[in-house]
């Protein structure tokens, strides 16, 4: 069996999995991979977690799919669960990372008109990532992503990140400009993580000029960064937030929450979707919620980060080809000087899933349910990876 029929969108590895087992993963072969991907940050109770397994197939035998012309209880109680833990209002619940932002960005041109601003315009920031929706690409960087497509979506304006000053200046030159948005860490971009108090100086900054914050927490959220949300750590509520990827530990929902006027600015018509919120999706995140707060998957990724990060630095510190390590609770960046490519093939032929982002930057997104061993593991295989190919 080949790809062939597929359109070439991917640059895939070579190799096919069949099967998963916590933070396991098995190829077509039987042999087995210690997983630091978890599908690009999605899969945080690991594989074929037991008490997920059951959920969905209890609700598969009741009920998968009915639309948003009546109620939907599994969706109310998702809504109600998401704004317990992140102090918003209200939410959207839709199907994926891009939907999500779609509607965070609706949100923001909607508060804009009911400010009577004719041509409401969002401050982005430079490296950001927010997807591959054509209003997405255009509020991402500048570069590949836009080659081919243009012309992209007007209305954006660019500051750098974790550069506060530059966007209380970019907010007080744009009378227009109405929302801020950003990853409170950008993970497409190489893990980098602003300084502490950059997100609350832009919470102060747009409370100051009336504009929405808007926090794309698509990767960052559900306990990733060891705890419920990222920004929660510098304290800053957002207007509006995206949740997507762990939501459903890979059963596609997500979610726009919001609070105060953003919360109110969609009315019926104004937005839809026509899978989103199915009892399925929301039977499914609903479940996901209860296990992370079963397994306290907040404090143990912050505990299995450090524990990664720490024996990083003992295998590293030092060596020419490392730039810098960074990381907050289980997201984690290794910045090589140079191209990293073949620490991903290295580590491929080992048994360990990894990924490269930013040509040069080492992405670890493992499961949040590794253990010490395994946050081990994984840490030696990159630095042999790296000391191997000096």
């Amino acid at each position: 069996m080949t790809d062939s029929h597929l359109m070439n969108t991917y640059a895939r590895l070579p190799i096919a999995f069949e099967r998963g087992e916590g933070a396991w993963l098995f190829d077509e072969h039987g042999k087995r991979y210690l997983d630091a991907v978890a599908g690009i940050a999605v899969c945080s109770l690991g594989h074929a977690d037991p008490v997920l397994a059951e959920a969905i197939c209890d609700q598969a035998r009741k009920l998968v799919h009915t639309a948003n012309l009546g109620h939907i209880r599994l969706q109310e109680q998702l809504a109600e669960q998401l704004c317990e833990i992140s102090a918003l209002d209200k939410a959207f619940i839709t199907n994926t990372g891009a939907e999500a932002w779609e509607c965070a960005f609706k949100i923001a041109r909607r508060y804009g008109h009911s400010r009577n601003v004719d041509t409401p315009k969002v401050i982005v920031v430079e490296g950001a990532f927010h997807g591959r929706t054509l209003a997405a690409i255009s509020a991402s960087a500048p570069g590949k992503l836009q080659a081919g497509f243009e012309p992209v979506l007007d209305g954006f304006i660019r500051v750098p990140f974790d550069d506060a000053g530059a966007m209380k200046q970019a907010l007080a030159e744009n009378p227009d400009a109405v929302a801020v948005m950003l990853e409170p860490i950008q993970g497409e971009g190489g893990v980098r993580i602003p300084g502490d108090g950059y997100l609350a100086a832009l919470r102060r900054a747009c409370d100051e000029h009336e504009a929405l914050l808007i926090l794309d927490e698509i990767q960052t959220g559900m306990c990733r960064t060891g705890r419920w949300f990222c920004h929660q750590h510098d304290n800053a509520v957002p207007d509006v937030m995206t949740v997507a990827k762990a939501l459903g530990n890979g059963i596609p929902v997500a979610a726009c929450l919001a609070r105060g006027a953003a919360a109110e600015v969609l009315t019926p018509g104004s937005h839809g979707t026509t899978f989103g919120g199915s009892p399925f999706a929301c039977r499914a995140a609903l479940t996901v919620i209860a296990r992370m707060r079963e397994l306290n998957l907040a404090e143990h990724a912050r505990t299995m980060g450090n524990t990664l990060r720490e024996h990083l630095h003992q295998r590293l510190d030092g060596h020419p080809r490392l730039k810098e390590i960074r990381g907050r609770g289980l997201m984690i960046g290794v910045e090589l000087t140079g191209p990293a490519m073949d620490v991903r093939d290295f580590a491929l032929q080992n048994g360990v899933l990894i990924n490269v982002t930013h040509d040069t930057v080492i992405r670890l997104v493992p499961p949040l349910i590794i253990d010490a061993d395994q946050a081990r593991q994984i840490a030696d295989t990159v630095a042999e990876g790296i000391v191997s190919s000096t």
